[in-house]
């Protein structure tokens, strides 16, 4: 049995987390509402990025492209530490999640720099 990398495992995060974080949105869910507004065109535009992500993720975690993940985990790193910024806050849930997700993920890409291997 095949062991998972920290970048596999990273695919995987954004994967559980998208779910049920798309489909909140989509559904409009009261805890969705309370985490990121009410329906607006914004929040549709943030919903097509966390699809995107999503489906990437998945498309990577099945035909594993080292350059690709390091490119889908350092743009999630960037909008996840700036989002604190952006947003005015430290308190919102969804900033915070944001937070540590993004440690993961520089934990993956740090593996990913530091694994020879995975860029043939």
């Amino acid at each position: 049995m095949k062991t998972l990398s920290f970048p596999q495992i990273s695919l995987i995060l954004n994967i559980l987390v998208l779910i049920p974080v798309c489909s909140g949105l989509l559904f409009n869910a009261n805890w969705a509402i309370d985490s990121y507004g009410t329906e607006t065109p914004a929040r549709g535009i943030l919903l097509a990025i966390y699809l995107t992500i999503l489906i990437f993720s998945a498309v990577l975690l099945f035909k594993f492209d080292a350059k690709m993940v390091m490119a889908l985990l350092a743009v999630q790193i960037m909008y996840k530490l700036l989002s604190p910024i952006t947003v005015g806050t430290l308190t919102n849930p969804v900033i915070i999640s944001n937070l540590f997700i993004a440690i993961f993920h520089m934990f993956s890409i740090w593996k990913l720099t530091s694994s020879r291997e995975k860029w043939r």
